[in-house]
C-alpha cells in the first residue's frame, strides 16, 4: 500500500469536521484512502460510516491517543 494523505480535521470548527471527512470519501476510487487526524477517538464517525457505507469502507486505527487520534479509511478495491 502507497503512503496516503492526511486529512488533519483538528483545526476545523466541530460542526464542519463530518462534512470534510465524508467529502474526502467520497471523491476516493476504489483501492484509495486517506489517514484522519483528530484530536478526539473518531468512533462515533465509525458508526456514521457503518450505517452510510455499510461494507464499502475500511477502518484501521493507526494511533489512538490520548492527544491524536490516526485513522486510515479507505474505499477497497472492486472485486
Amino acid at each position: 500500500m502507497s503512503e496516503r494523505p492526511d486529512l488533519d480535521v483538528r483545526t476545523e470548527e466541530p460542526w464542519r469536521r463530518h462534512e470534510l471527512i465524508f467529502e474526502r470519501y467520497n471523491a476516493l476510487q476504489p483501492g484509495e484512502g486517506y489517514v484522519l487526524v483528530n484530536d478526539h477517538d473518531p468512533k462515533p464517525l465509525y458508526y456514521q460510516f457503518a450505517a452510510e457505507h455499510a461494507g464499502e469502507f475500511t477502518w484501521e486505527y493507526l494511533e489512538q491517543g490520548p492527544e491524536v487520534w490516526r485513522v486510515d479509511i479507505g474505499r477497497p478495491a472492486a472485486q
